[in-house]
């Protein structure tokens, strides 16, 4: 079996090479999950500023950006490699950070997310997923999760990033949901 280092840089490349731009009906499938899971709740929906060949998922405001249930949540880094989510509208201003992604700069409250679209190098027939490798994600779900909190996620990937079985560690929270080109995939 590949190590996850090994595994990242193919799968980095494959990404890079095969990148195609995605249309806003792309999202539709997570949106119908997204409204049958809160239907008339508010919903805290945290995604991720596309770089390094992910999917542009600033596209999903095509689809929600009159949508007044709907509050948008950015990812931040703060000291100690900790992430939290703040409020985000489109045209706020956003900074780089020390690993090259756009957060948000003016930040208020911290906001637990109900939904997370969160990126994705690598997945797997089991909704495992492997990241860059700083493990981010993995750590604040973890956190939430011990809490009871419930989070629903969704990765977000081209289907041609899919693997067989990826190796995992006790850390790693598996998806409920990997949203690509082809559709929904479901956990097994």
């Amino acid at each position: 079996m590949l190590s996850k280092e090994k595994l990242r840089k193919i799968y980095y490349k494959k990404r890079k090479k095969n990148y195609f731009e995605i249309k806003s009906s792309f999202f539709n499938p997570a949106i119908k999950i997204i409204n049958n899971s809160f239907l008339k709740k508010k919903i805290n929906l945290a995604i991720y500023y596309p770089s390094n060949f992910e999917i542009n998922i600033i596209k999903i405001f095509e689809k929600l950006n009159n949508n007044k249930k709907i509050r948008t949540l950015l990812p931040k880094i703060k000291l100690k490699n900790d992430m939290y989510f703040y409020q985000w509208k489109l045209f706020d201003i956003l900074r780089m950070n020390k690993y090259g992604i756009l957060e948000p700069c003016s930040v208020s409250k911290i906001i637990i997310p109900q939904v997370i679209l969160l990126p994705l190098l690598i997945y797997d027939d089991y909704n495992q997923r492997i990241g860059y490798g700083k493990g981010f994600y993995d750590k604040f779900l973890n956190k939430y999760l011990k809490k009871n909190k419930k989070i629903l996620t969704i990765g977000v990937a081209f289907s041609f990033q899919k693997y067989n079985k990826l190796p995992v560690s006790r850390y790693d929270v598996k998806l409920d949901y990997i949203l690509t080109e082809k559709g929904i995939v479901i956990k097994k």
